[in-house]
Formats: structure tokens, sequence, C-alpha cells
């Protein structure tokens, strides 16, 4: 803009009003904004971010192994995102939950690698992996320790659209069925509601895996479609009714602890402010401390206690033959890609220092 301006000159009374005036505003400004840095929290959007993630579990698993990592966000992210749960197959079904996550048809998913079929190098290891671990709390160790969520992360990035946030541990892998497991030859011929993975390796002592539905399971035992379940531990047998439809529980396990995670649509993440990624992170290790403690003593407490299943064992000369069967197991797949080698290495590493461990930590 051109033009001649007015100047105020230093005396007069227009420039002394106007001197008083620019003080005043920003004096004015000063106090606006030392009021500000104590004002009451505002959303910083008026639409709140929403998300919906389906979760490997069912409507009884669900609110124990997932719901409160989902509550826990909900509560503190004030409004400003909300994630809506779905339980096991209530929007796609479980073998189609990477596909849908990478496509965007859902935001965020929990489960194990080997159950939603991602197709990545390291989804054999997800779920029960044959003799990989020996407790819940070996899945963290292996994960932030020896380097599995360095190539979890690094698989994911590979397959492109998903990823991998974090990975925790659950129960071991046991054996719930109507008839009584007492030896290895009792294993022949039992069809059983399992993971892909976990199947595979069974089949060799005469179990013939089953995939269903989920919450198909227990009803397919009532109808003789199922002999019984190899999925989880005891806690989960009584808390999905699982153990109102079989009759015992075998303590021998075929793998320490499930290998679970936690995913999230590339995209979604990327959009989401870091103070959210952050709460949402931190929810997820809130759920992974929730799961350790509620699983741990519900094992103890029902083994003890519970009225529903009778405990049966396999020698452990006998099982001695299934874990050794699981070593050859990981050769074959070891051989497979280097990827796969590389966790196999990780696993032999970690299993040998407890076996000098010793105690607790050597425990099958």
């Amino acid at each position: 803009m051109t033009g001649d301006k007015t100047k105020v000159k230093t005396g007069t009374k227009a420039g002394s009003r106007r001197e008083f005036l620019k003080k005043a505003g920003a004096m004015t400004a000063g106090v606006a904004g030392a009021t500000t840095i104590g004002a009451p929290y505002v959303k910083a959007q008026s639409t709140p971010i929403k998300w919906r993630l389906q979760t490997y579990a069912g409507a009884a698993l669900g609110p124990h192994v997932t719901k409160p990592a989902v509550d826990h966000f909900n509560k503190i992210a004030k409004g400003e995102a909300e994630i809506e749960l779905y339980y096991a197959d209530q929007l796609v079904p479980t073998g189609e939950l990477f596909r849908a996550l990478q496509a965007g048809t859902i935001d965020a998913v929990h489960s194990d690698d080997d159950s939603m079929a991602a197709p990545v190098e390291v989804a054999i290891f997800g779920g029960y992996f044959p003799f990989a671990t020996k407790h819940l709390m070996d899945v963290p160790v292996l994960f932030a320790q020896y380097g599995l969520g360095d190539i979890w992360r690094a698989e994911y990035k590979k397959a492109g659209g998903v990823v991998w946030l974090s990975a925790c541990g659950q129960d071991a892998c046991h054996f719930n069925t109507k008839k009584a497991l007492n030896t290895l030859k009792d294993l022949d011929g039992l069809r059983l509601y399992t993971f892909p993975t976990a199947g595979r390796f069974l089949t060799q002592f005469g179990v013939v895996p089953v995939s269903i539905p989920y919450e198909d399971v227990q009803v397919a035992v009532q109808t003789g479609e199922l002999d019984g379940m190899a999925w989880s531990g005891i806690t989960e047998d009584y808390t999905v009714g699982w153990a109102d439809v079989t009759d015992h529980f075998l303590t021998n396990n075929m793998s320490g602890a499930w290998i679970g995670s936690w995913f999230v649509n590339e995209k979604k993440w990327a959009e989401l402010p870091p103070h959210l990624q952050q709460l949402w992170l931190a929810s997820v290790d809130a759920c992974h401390h929730y799961r350790n403690y509620w699983y741990w003593g519900g094992e103890a407490k029902l083994r003890a206690t519970g009225d529903k299943l009778k405990l049966t064992s396999i020698p452990n000369e006998e099982w001695a033959t299934v874990e050794a069967a699981a070593l050859k197991f990981w050769d074959e797949v070891a051989a497979e890609s280097e990827v796969k080698k590389k966790v196999i290495d990780v696993f032999r590493e970690y299993n040998g220092l407890l076996k000098k461990a010793g105690g607790i930590y050597a425990a099958a």
C-alpha cells in the first residue's frame, strides 16, 4: 500500500496517547500469556480420532487380555481419541486380520502372527513355537534384551502398511481333553483345536489339527467334532468355558508362553499425535502387566483348587521325546531362511542360559 503515512511525533498528545495504547496492549498480551499457562485442559480437536481394534480373543477372554489396554487409553485420552474394541471374528475372520489391517479396514490388532496369517518370515514363531520358552516372562526378555523386537519391527516394515508395536507373553500351551492323557500314545488320533505351527509340529504324534472359528470351539467339543484343545493354560480353560466341556488337563506343556503382539495400520499410526502414540504404548504395557499376574496367579490357583479338570501327566522320560522332536523341528525351520535362522539362534542362546541358571529358570 502506498501513500502518505501520518507520523506521530514524540511529545504531542496524539503521540503520547498512541504510546500509552501500545504499552497497554503489550501489558494485556503479557497478562493473557501468563493466564494461558494455568488454563484448564482444552481438547486439541473437536472431533476425536477413532480406531477400530480387533483381537484374536473371544468375548470371554478378551476382557482380560485386550480390553484393559483399550480402557486405559480411552480414559486418559480425554476425548482426543477413542478405540472401539471388537472380539474374535466380529469384523473379519482371525485369519484375515493382517490383510484387513494393511488395507485399513481395521486400524489396530492384538493377535499372534501365526493365527492372523501375517505374510512375514517371523509369523511361524507367533502363538506357540515348540519349546521356545519356559515361562511367560521369557517373551518380553527375548524381545527387549535379545533382539527379537528389532527383527519383528524390520519384518513388518518390509511387509508394508503395518507397524509392529510390542510383544509380551501369556500362558503356556497345555492340552485340555475329554479323555485322560497319560502316555504319548494317547495323543494319537486326537482332533485338537490349536495354532497353525503347533498343529504342524504335533501331527508327528498323531494329532489331527482342526481349524474353526474361536467361538465355535466349545460347541465342537460338545458335538464330538473336537476331542479338546492344545491352545492355552488352565486359567483360560476356566475363563472361556472350555473346562465345562472337557474333563482333563495335561500338566506337560508344549511351549512355556504364548507369543502375541500389538499392531497398527501404518498410516493411522503416522497420523496419531506423538503424545497419543506414547499413551497407546503405555496402555499396551499396562495391559501386559495385568495379563502377567492374571495368568500366573490363575495357573497356580486353579491347578490346586479347581474342581472341573482332573490333572494328568505324561512321564518325563516320554515327554523328553517331544522336546527332542522340537529341537529337530527348530533345525528344519532354521534351514528355511536367514531370518528364521536368526530367531532360532536367539532361542538356542537363551535356552542354553536358562539351563545353566537352573532352578525355576530351567523348569519345563
